[in-house]
C-alpha cells in the first residue's frame, strides 16, 4: 500500500491523500523528467497506473519508476539515442524487413523495441503502432505501452518480492545497467516512502 500523504509530503505537493496527476507529475520530475514531459507522464500515470496495478504497492511503483528512469535516461529520452542498427535482422524482435532495426528502435519510457512488440501492443491498444512507430515517442502513449508491457510480462509479481534482477530481466532480457537500475529504484523507494 502506498502512503499517499507521505509521498505527497516528500514531493512537496498538496497532501490530500489522492494520488492524481499533480502527484505523479512531481514524481516524474523528481526522477529527472523535464516539466513538459513530467506533466504529460503524470497525467497518463494517474489513469494507467491504477488500471495496471502499479499503484497497488510502493514496491511496484518504485520498480516501475526505477526501471523506466534507467531505460529513458531519467525520463528525458522518449526515443532511443542509438540508431537502432543493432536491432537490424533480429528475428526475436520481429525485425524481419530491411530497416526494421531503425524503424522499431526503443521508444517511450520503457523503450518498447522491435516490430513484433509494436504490432502486438498496437493491436492490443487499437492503435496502428506498426505503421506509425513514432507515436510511442509521445510520453502519454509511451507510458501506456510501458504499462501494458509491464503487465504482459507479469512484472508486478516480481516487484512485489523486490527482486530487481527478475524485474530487470523481464524488462531488458538480461542484466544490462543493473547498478544504475538499482540506484534509480532506490531513489524512487526513498521518495515514495
Amino acid at each position: 500500500m502506498i502512503d499517499a500523504k507521505r509521498l505527497q509530503t516528500n514531493l512537496a505537493v498538496r497532501a490530500d491523500g489522492q494520488i492524481g496527476p499533480d502527484t505523479m507529475r512531481a514524481l516524474f520530475a523528481r526522477m529527472g523528467a523535464k516539466p513538459s514531459i513530467a506533466g504529460e507522464l503524470g497525467l497518463a500515470a494517474a489513469v494507467h497506473f491504477r488500471t495496471y496495478g502499479i499503484l497497488d504497492s510502493a514496491l511496484r511503483l518504485a520498480h516501475f519508476m526505477g526501471q523506466c528512469a534507467h531505460e529513458s535516461g531519467g525520463f528525458v529520452y522518449m526515443e532511443e539515442i542509438a540508431s537502432g542498427e543493432a536491432y537490424e535482422g533480429r528475428a526475436d524482435l520481429g525485425n524481419t524487413q530491411p530497416g526494421d532495426g531503425r524503424r522499431y528502435k526503443g521508444r517511450g519510457p520503457i523503450q518498447l523495441t522491435g516490430r513484433a512488440n509494436f504490432r502486438a501492443f498496437g493491436r492490443n491498444l487499437g492503435i496502428d503502432l506498426e505503421q506509425h512507430p513514432e507515436i510511442v515517442s509521445y510520453p502519454s502513449v509511451g507510458l501506456l505501452c510501458g504499462c501494458l508491457y509491464w503487465d504482459s510480462r507479469g512484472i508486478n509479481a516480481k516487484a512485489d518480492v523486490d527482486d530487481i534482477e527478475a524485474v530487470t530481466r523481464a524488462i531488458n532480457g538480461g542484466l544490462n545497467g543493473l547498478d544504475d537500475r538499482k540506484a534509480r529504484t532506490a531513489k524512487a523507494k526513498g521518495i515514495i516512502g
